[in-house]
């Protein structure tokens, strides 16, 4: 798995990409706009062979940092490309000087759920009809999770962890 930044020619592709995962996908505009601030925003698609094949995305909020995507290509899920993507993210966040990192996810979403846990995040509530248009039908609630504390040794180790248990992987730009 190599690691880039996001580009503005990828736009599209990552829409397909998401797409393909979520009910509701982000428009092309949005995705744009978070190419407009890297001082706050951070970008990375994950590429297999050349082939765009994952895209995460954090937000930065004074110290803390909101992770708002992390998409795998479905026929991709479960090869470690998620864990090698958020393990980016937390490198950034570190970079960065943030103290906590917080993310939404389908409660359905277990999977995904059990991965935010490798890296040490914790449930801290719930959003009651977050996602509309719900693969469940309606609308679906989010899990709040947060990881705190991340500039802590222990949790550079949890991170080194997760990695190591998904077979490693390029976390190189």
């Amino acid at each position: 798995v190599d690691l880039r930044p996001l580009v503005d020619s990828d736009v599209d592709v990552v829409l397909a990409l998401d797409a393909r995962v979520h009910p509701n996908t982000w428009s092309s505009g949005f995705l744009r706009s978070q190419l407009a601030d890297p001082t706050t925003r951070t970008n990375l698609v994950a590429e297999v062979d050349g082939q765009l094949v994952g895209h995460a995305a954090l937000l930065v909020v004074v110290d803390e940092g909101h992770i708002i995507s992390v998409t795998v290509d479905p026929d991709r899920q479960r090869s470690g490309i998620g864990t090698v993507l958020l393990a980016a993210l937390f490198r950034d966040a570190l970079v960065r000087g943030l103290s906590a990192l917080t993310l939404e996810v389908r409660v359905s979403n277990e999977p995904a759920i059990g991965l935010y846990q490798r890296f040490g995040f914790a449930p801290a509530g719930i959003r009651k009809g977050y996602y509309a248009d719900s693969v469940v039908g309606g609308r679906e609630d989010a899990l709040v999770m947060w990881a705190h504390d991340i500039a802590d040794p222990a949790f550079s180790n949890r991170v080194d962890g997760a990695i190591n248990r998904a077979g490693g992987g390029s976390t190189d730009g």
